[in-house]
């Protein structure tokens, strides 16, 4: 027996069916009576309705049978019919037509489960995979983009620290110039991870000096190296300074600034997909806290020190004097600048004793420049009139 109110031609899953139901626009109120066929579309039609849907885009609302509610997903337009017959039928046809209302509170669940999945394994991989990722592609980085990178990060730390500007006095420039052809010409040094040879600088490093109240050296990729004037002020002897310098070579030649801003963009890049930020603000904006506070890893700083021993002692420094400075900036600074010393190069007091321990005694006493040199070095910037930003 045909149920009341619907009306079947043909037979099977195939077959045209025909009921009478109510439609609403979603906009408003009103109740449209229409007549609905069912065949590969749902055809509803009325005095002033005529529009057909994809049966693969409907979906169900929650009601009691024998009434059906339903409509395109996305949206608001509904259409009720009260024909068992006619429902069953679109339930056949419709494989996802309760899928959503049915399972709503699971699927919205698990939705929300594997989202805070997919959240967290992006923020691990951000902490733990890019690391270890650029760890292994830096070393093969070609230097020509290395240097290319280099000068991006420059500009971008240029703004940070307001444009600071550079000290470059001509006769202090050619002392700090034959210094660090001097150490940097010392090739073949052994570090804790394997700085000879291959792994030396990849030529000579690249260094400017700005006038800033901040004591600090910032290495750069490329063999870039910032030297805020402060960073003179307070060495009290060349071998001092000398040492940082030296330090910061051996970041250079270990490729750390290309490993950390590999990391930080990486990391960033990923952040910014968990947090919206696909602008770009957070890559730029890391690209130069990389280069004020790069954050390397003990081991990166010890290598680095060992590295800086070492060019001290072939150079004919003092090979402990890196210590003496690091011991008295810990002494008299509070770490509260952007960029102070003490917060891109932690753990100070270890630092100091594993430097003495290989350092020695053996070069305590000698002098990397003549005081004539020293005094005239200190003295870079006196032709810069602005004072030292902070």
């Amino acid at each position: 027996m045909q149920p009341h109110g619907s009306d079947r031609t043909g037979a099977g899953q195939g077959a045209t069916l025909h009921a009478e139901g109510r439609y609403f626009d979603g906009l408003s109120a009103r109740i449209h009576p229409v007549t609905l066929r069912l065949d590969q579309r749902l055809w509803i039609a009325g005095p002033e309705i005529a529009v057909d849907w994809d049966l693969f885009d409907l979906v169900a609302g929650d009601t009691v049978a024998p009434l059906m509610r339903i409509g395109p997903r996305g949206r608001p337009a509904r259409v009720e019919v009260s024909d068992s017959a006619f429902a069953d039928a679109l339930t056949a046809r419709c494989p996802d037509l309760h899928r959503s209302d049915d399972k709503g509170s699971g699927g919205n669940l698990r939705l929300v489960v594997w989202s805070i999945a997919a959240g967290l394994s992006v923020i691990l991989l951000a902490i733990y995979g890019v690391p270890a990722i650029a760890a292994r592609l830096a070393p093969v980085i070609p230097i020509s983009v290395e240097s290319r990178l280099g000068s991006a990060v420059a500009d971008q730390v240029d703004r940070m620290l307001g444009h600071p500007p550079v000290c470059d006095d001509g006769p202090a420039r050619a002392v700090l110039d034959r210094l660090v052809a001097r150490m940097a010409g010392e090739r073949g040094m052994v570090g804790q991870r394997g700085m000879v040879g291959q792994r030396g600088l990849p030529g000579e490093p690249r260094i400017a000096v700005h006038r800033h109240a901040v004591a600090n050296a910032l290495t750069l990729p490329g063999g870039r190296v910032i030297i805020l004037s402060s960073l003179i002020d307070r060495s009290e002897t060349a071998d001092e300074f000398a040492g940082i310098l030296a330090h910061e070579f051996g970041h250079i030649a270990a490729r750390d600034p290309m490993r950390a801003l590999l990391a930080a963009s990486g990391s960033s890049f990923l952040l910014s997909l968990v947090l919206g930020d696909l602008a770009g603000s957070t890559l730029i904006v890391a690209t130069g806290q990389m280069a004020l506070s790069a954050g390397y890893s003990r081991d990166a700083e010890t290598a680095a020190d060992a590295y800086a021993v070492e060019t001290l002692r072939r150079s004919g420094g003092d090979a402990g004097a890196l210590a003496t400075i690091l011991e008295r900036v810990a002494r008299d600074e509070e770490p509260d600048g952007v960029a102070s010393l003490l917060r891109s190069h932690p753990f100070t007091r270890e630092r100091a004793h594993h430097i003495r321990a290989l350092a020695g005694n053996d070069t305590a006493g000698r002098h990397i420049l003549t005081d004539a040199d020293w005094i005239m070095l200190k003295g870079i910037c006196r032709n810069v009139a602005t004072a030292a930003p902070r």
